[in-house]
């Protein structure tokens, strides 16, 4: 829509695609569909030429004069050893192993987020519950209860719907979780932190159990907040 907008003004847009079936759906002015897993859409870490390769020919269709365009990047690029999206927790089975105290695990997965805040500037995808990442001992009760009655509440949390708030806690344990163990292992792909969390996880083991409260609900809503939680 942005894309569509600006052409109206004279300006020349092109994007990247991965997901090829939306864009053809969407349709914007120029895209370039590339193969790549998720979070990579200039190719793999660490390949200039690949992803140098990938922008020209995103910058190439600004040679086209009307929309919409949309080109497969070559077929034969090799995307990798990541598939091609990070694997859900419905295809994960739980490792005999699992961590079993998701209280005492988030303690420890601050002092990794921490790190990997330092190292990186204070970028973080954590945040969007609005509870302070130092609160996430009183979140963990929290999500727990719910997991158990679909009934819980937690002080202070923002005026939204209940499976909303929910649904942002989990993100955010996720991020907390993904970001911590991304500054221990810096190299992982997004399949193997996927992998580590819905298996091995005392956090992952929770948010399967949010999600079958939330999809034990016939409200729609409650539906959909299950769906984002824990797929």
């Amino acid at each position: 829509m942005l894309a569509r907008a600006l052409e109206a003004h004279g300006i020349a847009t092109t994007s990247i695609s991965l997901v090829r079936e939306h864009t053809d759906k969407v349709k914007p002015p120029r895209a370039l569909f590339v193969p790549f897993p998720f979070g990579h859409a200039l190719g793999r870490p660490n390949a200039p030429d690949l992803q140098h390769r990938v922008l020209r020919a995103a910058l190439d269709l600004l040679t086209e004069p009307a929309g919409p365009v949309l080109r497969d990047f070559p077929d034969d690029a090799e995307p990798g050893d990541q598939p091609p999206a990070p694997r859900q927790a419905s295809v994960i089975p739980v490792a005999s192993n699992a961590a079993g105290d998701a209280v005492a695990e988030v303690r420890d997965l601050r002092e990794g987020h921490a790190q990997r805040l330092a190292k990186h500037g204070g970028r973080t995808a954590f945040g969007l519950s609005g509870v302070d990442v130092a609160r996430f001992d009183d979140v963990v009760p929290f999500l727990q209860r719910f997991a158990e009655s679909g009934d819980a509440e937690l002080a202070g949390r923002p005026a939204v719907a209940l499976p909303a708030f929910v649904r942002w806690c989990a993100d955010d344990l996720k991020a907390l979780a993904f970001e911590s163990f991304m500054a221990m292992r810096p190299e992982a792909g997004g399949d193997e932190v996927a992998r580590w969390f819905w298996s091995t996880t005392a956090a992952g083991q929770l948010l399967r159990r949010v999600r079958d409260r939330l999809d034990a609900s016939d409200d729609p809503a409650w539906k959909a907040a299950a769906f984002g939680v824990a797929r």
